[in-house]
């Protein structure tokens, strides 16, 4: 399953030191919600014990409580400590869940990857 990009893009700027960026895909819903848990958790277990992990939901144009629980479980299970950001846009599906489901109050969001990178 290639849902989540944990490679480099060589377009983007480098991740400062201690953060991991995660992409995640196009749709997050009932079917792939469980099996992106244990691929997220996995890649941060490989990379260098991130102090900040952003989840970049940039690309997500379907999302629905799953991926709301997602996000929980995700920072629920991390090492504690581990600070987790989100990328969404405002306008988008994934932005507007966060935004009615209030885990925008809980977990930073930010508009675009640059934004969340230097935070």
């Amino acid at each position: 399953m290639s849902a989540v990009t944990f490679l480099p893009n060589p377009s983007d700027p480098a991740h400062p030191p201690g953060h991991a960026l995660l992409r995640f895909p196009s749709e997050i819903d009932f079917s792939n919600a469980r099996d992106l848990l244990g691929v997220i958790l996995a890649g941060v277990r490989t990379a260098a014990r991130p102090r900040v992990l952003v989840l970049d939901l940039s690309a997500t144009l379907f999302m629905d409580s799953q991926g709301v629980r997602l996000i929980n479980d995700v920072r629920r299970l991390l090492r504690p400590g581990t600070r987790v950001y989100v990328v969404a846009r405002p306008d988008s599906v994934a932005g507007r869940v966060l935004e009615l489901t209030g885990l925008r109050r809980d977990v930073p969001v930010y508009d675009n990857l640059p934004e969340a990178m230097a935070a």
